[in-house]
């Protein structure tokens, strides 16, 4: 049986707290013991806002698309108003999987086991022969109280976020930190204007790791040099700076984005965006943002397991560059700028993964300098998972 205090004592998490000179990280224990996997389901990812995937993959009304929340099977459906909805991905009779691969639901959700239905917003509209043959009704039953359970949800800049605990406050407060930040760069307006690109917008990739690195990869530029030399090239180490907000996001910017991809049109920009900045938060505990001027990309990390992480990196742009064939060339030029990024960094993550097996490893050492992001991380989550743990005793 895990020990939920096990590797997360209060000296380990006051260690964690230390100034950045001495601290050091979370212990090997949170990366390579799946049951501590399982203790962040259920009082870290749980228990906030969690993202689940872009509502773009369900485009159109009866879209839908099962979602594994670490392990939890959940459906986003779009319903007939072009509302997207979350539900639990179970019938309420036997507790069959109800969707089992993306798809375009005809009417209504039909449980392959015994073919309950339900519409669009998870009420339980059919239940064939459940008082015997050609009986579909029950005295006393309540399909009302038999429906899909919902799951509460909210969408942002695309992005579909649940809260499984019904605990967390209200999304429009939970957000409001990080949309102030954005809107520095460009208006709530200008943003609204994003749109998925049709063609060359998608990045699908898998680590053998735990999606933790994959953050504390994304939160520091300090590797730039020796993992991303083109990169490095134009937009430097000294280029970079930190930025915080609380316990909702940290992240790096640079004052140098290069916006020459060649290959096509130049891509619509942001009005009045300042200069050459762009910004990269990372939203806790499970979103890469990136904000520059002529387009913008989520990736939405997907913790499969305690050593497993699948990541989904869909780019927007701004009105007609989205979807426009004149600029084909520089969404593909962009598309390919940015894979090569991302494939730079798997062989590092996997590697710490790797790392995190030795016992001559106990959290490591930060630089006050270049790791203040990975060190608030890694603050957050300590923190976060001491708090519920004392708060049940």
């Amino acid at each position: 049986m895990f020990d939920k205090r096990n590797g997360l004592s209060s000296t380990t998490v006051e260690r964690i707290n230390d100034s950045i000179e001495s601290a050091t990280g979370l212990p090997n224990n949170a990366y390579v013991n799946p049951d501590f996997f399982e203790l962040e389901r259920e009082c870290l990812f749980s228990k906030t806002w969690t993202c689940i995937g872009q509502a773009c993959t369900i485009p159109d009304p009866g879209d839908a698309r099962p979602v594994s929340f670490m392990g939890m099977p959940l459906v986003m459906i779009r319903d007939k108003q072009g509302t997207v909805r979350v539900f639990h991905n179970v019938c309420s009779h036997r507790g069959n999987q109800l969707i089992k691969e993306k798809c375009q639901l005809k009417g209504v959700i039909r449980c392959p086991y015994h073919s309950w239905t339900y519409g669009f917003d998870g009420e339980l509209r059919g239940t064939p022969h459940i008082g015997g043959p050609g009986e579909h009704d029950i005295k006393g039953f309540d399909r009302k109280s038999n429906g899909l359970k919902p799951v509460r949800s909210a969408v942002w800049m695309d992005l579909v976020f649940v809260n499984v605990s019904e605990k967390a406050p209200d999304f429009e407060q939970h957000i409001a930190k990080l949309e102030e930040r954005l809107f520095r760069l460009a208006s709530a307006e200008d943003f609204s204007r994003l749109r998925p690109a049709v063609s060359y917008g998608v990045l699908e990739l898998e680590l053998q790791a735990n999606w933790k690195l994959c953050l504390e990869n994304n939160l520091e530029s300090y590797h730039l040099p020796w993992v991303h030399p083109d990169l490095n090239s134009y937009s430097k180490l000294e280029d970079h700076y930190h930025f915080y907000g609380g316990t909702l996001f940290a992240g790096q910017g640079t004052h140098t984005y290069d916006l020459d991809k060649g290959n096509g049109a130049p891509l619509p920009l942001f009005p009045d965006w300042p200069g050459k900045l762009a910004e990269y938060p990372t939203l806790f505990p499970n979103v890469f943002l990136g904000a520059q001027c002529d387009h913008m990309w989520s990736i939405v990390i997907e913790p499969v397991a305690h050593n497993r992480t699948r990541e989904r990196l869909q780019i927007y742009y701004l009105d007609e560059g989205a979807d426009n064939d004149n600029y084909e060339g520089s969404r593909k030029a962009q598309l390919e700028a940015w894979t090569k990024v991302f494939n730079e960094d798997i062989g590092v993550v996997e590697g710490m993964q790797r790392g995190r097996q030795s016992p001559g490893f106990s959290g490591g050492v930060f630089s006050p300098a270049m790791d203040k992001p990975t060190h608030h991380f890694n603050k957050w989550v300590a923190n976060t998972l001491a708090g519920i743990l004392d708060a049940e005793g």
